[in-house]
């Protein structure tokens, strides 16, 4: 058949086809016009315009370009008003939108099995329309399935064919009250309407069918139709016919010749009947298409790599192999993902240093893509990706998702500033003026134990602070009105799926317009790209009429979103690409990069859907799923022919493991076989490494020494602050002279400090009700105290029920003792306010103190007690000075200090540790040293403390004895302690 020819792997196909079409107008300008190019992809067809326009140099009649359509690829185009049909197509019935068809599959879904949530439908509907797409493509009837039943199968493919009535008894009938059709059946149909057209009347014009290895039936009966036009060419892209006969006939699905195989066989034809193209092609075309590498010896490379099983006994021979064959060729296996995306862009980085040169990164991976773009912009390189990006990751996708999150988790303080501090954010009023009343939100009422459900939580929140913001409460009502129409329907257990879609739009149009009333969430591409993506939706939700669980329609909404994509508008680097496997089969660059080469990303797990297994796919005539790896396979071997080809994998990918692709496992071990190696590992590593290596030698960061003249430091400090002062000075900088506090974390939980504080202000509300003696349901009151207090400080209910155990042995604990020391003569004093006053260097110093507990004693000594739900201080810290809290209220009391308490001799120091445990509390005191002279010491060493910091010379360091150092501080990140503690720096 002489309509069939080749083009090789190693040549620049768009390239050659445009040379060739272009030799073949000879001096007629129009007679290009006349010819038609079949392709299989809308990139492809956009590369031959582009390669026309460059190598004409000037305006020109183009061909009728058209796509063909490849139904087992990803980016397989829609052949609805794509192909060339004419009048052959009248009458057609119209596919239906991909949307529609999800939404109404979905609907049938929740018919079959009403428990399913709106998720659950969503992703059945997705099989079913995958199964629809297969079975319709691959021409095969559904009543087929009935064939299925008999004997061989599981029982459990009854319940699975009745499920499946949805697409073989319903979906056809809705198909047909609606005039519809679907997609893939509407593509086939137009194929095999084309080709019988051209059966009849073969057209008088040229025809060439370029690119497609006819992996779908109807497309490759058009191919063979093509093929036997009086003027048409069919040209396939790399076929082996160099391969040998007995590997040729052994080919297996996962073979990237299997397709060709098979195509050539519907053609009723042998490989050597097929013809280079162009017949004219000299070794110094492919020296100018290969950049001077040597092809036949790459060619001869990559086929012993991908040699069938059954001939491998001839790897043998590979001492033969041309070491020409890995001119150009490099193989880098990097230690993660950021390394190899790192890698690829230093590769990408580098090509651009030869003046003309263009690279391009090919891989399925959508991840590595991401990490590529991201690492480009070290150099602030960016780069056009032609899969374009997921709507629902743009600014305005986005920005609807937050919406719904926030409404459907009753505006928890994470979704609801989420929403509120989108970009898009501006709720009818500059943008400035609506942050600073959500920020006002945030500090009041978000920040700290999270405020009760919904509006009527903020409403009650902004209500209890001390002194509101302006207009805070006006703010929130205009807020709250604008979300309650979408608010109330996410709230019901059934709604209308197009009321909920109409109630998202307006709510935010409403959030997102300006002070001139225009929403920002429908400017720009994306937001353009956005509002359509709506329309669209609620044009299908109105169609499908779904009620819904109002709990589901953010999946619904993330499922009308994730359809669409971004597509870039070559705004990136002129020479610089990321392609598909598919639309790089037909281009080339410079320097082509397989990115992504492991198992599971390229080649792609093998499925073959939930619902049927393989010998039910082998008797219906479905193709093998290892027929997709076989499809993955010649794009991987027409690309790594390029002539200059790097591979890229990742030896780990989210810290687990990998497997390399099977492919790269065959060409390391030929390579091996012939003693050569493209292994460029060590090289990349090493650039990588110098990409970040610092100019100059390392320079240690200084710790922080800031020395605050003395009228700034501190006058007057608690005894608690006294331990900081001693442990990390820079704290006392930050705190007091800086006056910097930590904000609450947003949303906190109730953690082990708040439950510390209310056992402390639980026991001291208990002594102050009961000062003189114990009632008789005294467990029962100390109990009421502790819930009042846990309810106080926002405990949620599942908290509460695992403290309130703990706190309930405290109390019982803690009872016995009371009335121990009760019947003793100790007289407790709960909660004391203290000071005392004396002179320093800088002025006068004040210590004050808040004693958790005074016990005056009968023989008129004092014991002053603190409570730690917490572990207490060592009494080796206690003696060293490192835990001064006690001893200071211990020489407060010596002084007469504390209210309403004389000054009396201190008997003791105690530490009750109220843990809850076995045992509930212990009571411990430090015993080397007696109390007054830890008192006296402490006074003492404080006095000479505020000395040394009354001298303006003396620095506040960020812990100066890491020994000693506090365990959590709030200024840690501020004093940057972690850069200068790891470069090994001292305090000076």
């Amino acid at each position: 058949m002489a309509g069939v020819v080749s083009i090789p792997a190693h040549r620049n196909f768009v390239g050659v086809l445009a040379g060739e079409l272009l030799a073949r107008r000879g001096g007629d300008p129009a007679a290009l016009a006349r010819v038609m190019v079949l392709l299989p992809t809308r990139r492809s067809a956009r590369a031959l315009r582009e390669e026309l326009a460059r190598r004409s140099g000037g305006p020109m009649l183009l061909p009728r370009i058209r796509l063909l359509g490849d139904l087992d690829e990803d980016d397989a185009p829609d052949a609805q008003g794509e192909d060339d049909a004419g009048e052959e197509r009248a009458g057609a019935p119209k596919a239906i939108a991909p949307l529609e068809r999800r939404l109404l599959l979905a609907e049938l879904v929740r018919k079959a099995r009403p428990r399913v949530s709106g998720a659950q439908a969503l992703a059945h509907a997705s099989a079913l329309a995958d199964l629809l797409n297969e079975m319709q493509g691959a021409r095969v009837d559904f009543a087929a399935l009935d064939t299925l039943v008999e004997g061989e199968h599981a029982e459990h493919w009854q319940r699975t064919l009745e499920f499946l009535r949805i697409v073989t008894e319903q979906w056809p009938r809705i198909l047909a009250e609606r005039g519809l059709a679907d997609p893939a059946a509407r593509r086939v149909s137009m194929l095999e309407r084309l080709a019988e057209a051209w059966r009849a009347a073969p057209p008088d014009t040229p025809v060439i069918a370029a690119g497609s290895t006819g992996s779908a039936p109807a497309a490759a009966d058009l191919l063979a139709v093509v093929a036997r036009l009086p003027r048409g060419v069919v040209v396939l892209p790399g076929l082996d016919r160099a391969l040998d006969d007995a590997s040729w006939e052994a080919l297996a699905e996962t073979h990237p010749q299997f397709g060709l195989k098979t195509l050539l066989a519907r053609f009723g034809m042998e490989r050597r009947e097929v013809g280079a193209w162009p017949e004219t092609a000299t070794e110094s075309d492919d020296a100018q298409d290969t950049g001077g590498a040597a092809p036949a010896a790459r060619a001869a490379l990559i086929r012993e790599a991908m040699r069938p099983g059954a001939t491998a006994e001839k790897w043998r021979a590979l001492d033969d192999l041309d070491p020409r064959a890995i001119e150009g060729l490099g193989i880098a296996s990097c230690p993660d993902e950021q390394a190899e995306a790192d890698t690829i862009a230093l590769a990408m980085r580098r090509a651009l240093e030869t003046p003309g040169r263009s690279a391009a990164l090919v891989t399925a991976d959508r991840g590595l893509a991401r990490r590529v773009r991201a690492a480009l912009g070290r150099w602030r390189l960016e780069i056009d990706d032609s899969a374009g990006r997921p709507l629902a990751e743009t600014a305005p996708g986005a920005f609807l998702r937050l919406i719904v999150d926030a409404l459907a988790n009753d505006l928890a303080p994470v979704p609801l500033l989420a929403m509120l501090k989108h970009p898009l954010a501006s709720g009818g009023e500059g943008r400035f003026a609506f942050l600073r009343r959500v920020r006002a939100l945030e500090r009041g009422c978000l920040r700290g134990p999270r405020p009760g459900t919904g509006f009527a939580g903020l409403r009650k929140a902004v209500a209890a602070l001390e002194k509101p913001p302006e207009s805070l409460g006006a703010w929130l009502e205009r807020l709250a009105a604008a979300a309650a129409p979408l608010a109330g329907l996410l709230a019901r257990e059934s709604v209308s799926l197009a009321d909920t879609v109409a109630a998202h739009r307006a709510f935010a149009e409403w959030l997102s317009a300006g002070e001139a009333g225009e929403p920002a969430a429908w400017k720009g591409e994306a937001g353009r790209l956005c509002r359509d993506a709506f329309d669209e939706f609620a044009r299908a939700a109105g169609e499908a009429r779904l009620p819904i669980a109002g709990r589901d329609y953010a999946a619904w909404a993330d499922d009308a979103l994730a359809g669409a994509r971004l597509r870039p508008q070559r705004d990136g680097h002129p020479r610089l690409f990321i392609w598909g496997a598919l639309e790089a089969r037909l281009q080339r660059a410079d320097l082509t990069i397989l990115g992504g080469l492991n198992e599971g990303s390229w080649p792609r797990e093998t499925e073959g859907g939930p619902w049927l297994s393989r010998p039910m796919r082998r008797e219906l005539g479905l193709p093998a799923p290892e027929r997709a790896v076989g499809l993955a396979a010649h794009d991987f071997a027409q690309l790594a022919q390029a002539p200059r080809v790097l591979m890229t994998r990742a030896e780990k990918a989210e810290g687990a493991p990998t497997v390399q692709a099977r492919w790269l496992t065959r060409l390391d071990a030929v390579l091996r076989g012939a003693g050569l190696s493209a292994d460029k590992s060590a090289q990349w590593a090493a650039w990588r490494a110098a990409l970040d290596a610092p100019e100059g030698p390392p320079r240690p960061v200084e710790p922080p020494a800031p020395r605050p003249p003395l009228a700034a430091r501190p006058r007057r400090l608690s005894v608690t602050r006294i331990e900081a002062w001693m442990r990390d000075p820079y704290e006392i900088y930050a705190r007091h002279i800086l006056e910097l506090r930590a904000l609450d974390p947003i949303d906190a939980d109730a953690a082990q400090a708040e439950y510390g504080t209310a056992v402390h202000e639980a026991l001291a509300r208990f002594i102050r009700d009961n000062p003189d003696s114990l009632p008789a349901d005294a467990f029962d009151r100390l109990l009421e105290a502790g819930d009042a207090q846990l309810a106080e400080i926002g405990a949620p209910e599942g908290l509460r029920a695992f403290w309130r155990p703990r706190f309930a042995r405290v109390a019982a604990w803690f009872l016995e003792v009371e009335r121990e020391r009760r019947a003793a003569g100790y007289a407790p004093k709960p909660e004391v306010e203290g000071e005392i006053r004396f002179d320093a260097p800088g002025g006068e110093f004040v210590l004050t103190a808040r004693a958790d507990r005074i016990d005056l004693g009968p023989g008129g000594q004092a014991e002053i007690i603190d409570y730690k739900t917490g572990a207490p201080p060592s009494g080796k810290e206690v003696l060293a000075g490192y835990a001064p809290q006690l001893p200071l209220e211990g020489a407060i009391l010596k002084q007469g200090g504390f209210c309403g308490i004389p000054a009396a001799p201190l008997a003791a120091l105690s530490y009750w540790r109220l843990t809850g445990r076995d045992p509930a509390g212990t009571i411990t005191t430090p015993k080397d040293k007696p109390a007054e002279a830890l008192a006296a010491e402490a006074l003492e060493g404080l006095r000479a403390l505020v000395a040394l910091f009354d001298d303006p010379e003396t620095p506040y360091l960020a812990r100066p004895a890491p020994g000693h150092a506090p365990k959590y501080s709030d200024y840690e990140h501020l004093a940057r302690v972690r850069e200068w503690s790891a470069a090994g720096g001292d305090n000076p």
